[in-house]
């Protein structure tokens, strides 16, 4: 599986993949052109959609309508390392959902492929090559 990371000029950094460029631009603070999210904005992105996924899969699967459910990602953040020191995820749903999916489509949400990987973080490896 590989990703192909390329400039685009300025600030600007986008990675191909799967038929999907997907576009990054650093703010205006930062000397970008907050043409595009920043990598950073992706990545935050990426957990809350990848929960969303989830509640959505789980709900399609029960033919539960998710026109009203919403999912609010918020972060508090560590002021010495500016990381987040806990990311939450509310998931709101409307009052005539079923009281006995509840809990479960908070565990469908923990599923999470991206959550999942944060919590039990991959080994990286960054080398050169010459072409």
């Amino acid at each position: 599986m590989n990703m192909e990371i390329t400039f685009a000029g300025g600030k600007k950094v986008n990675a191909s993949f799967k038929g999907h460029i997907h576009k990054t631009d650093q703010p205006l603070h930062a000397g970008g052109e907050n043409s595009a999210p920043s990598p950073y904005e992706l990545f935050l992105a990426s957990i809350g959609t990848c929960a969303g996924v989830y509640v959505q899969g789980f709900c399609d699967q029960r033919n539960l309508p998710t026109d009203q459910i919403k999912l609010i990602q918020s972060l508090e953040m560590n002021p010495a390392t500016k990381l987040p020191s806990k990311i939450s995820i509310e998931i709101r749903l409307p009052a005539d959902f079923p009281e006995k999916y509840r809990a479960a489509v908070v565990n469908a949400a923990e599923l999470c492929a991206v959550k999942r990987t944060i919590a039990s973080p991959p080994v990286f490896e960054i080398t050169t090559a010459l072409v």
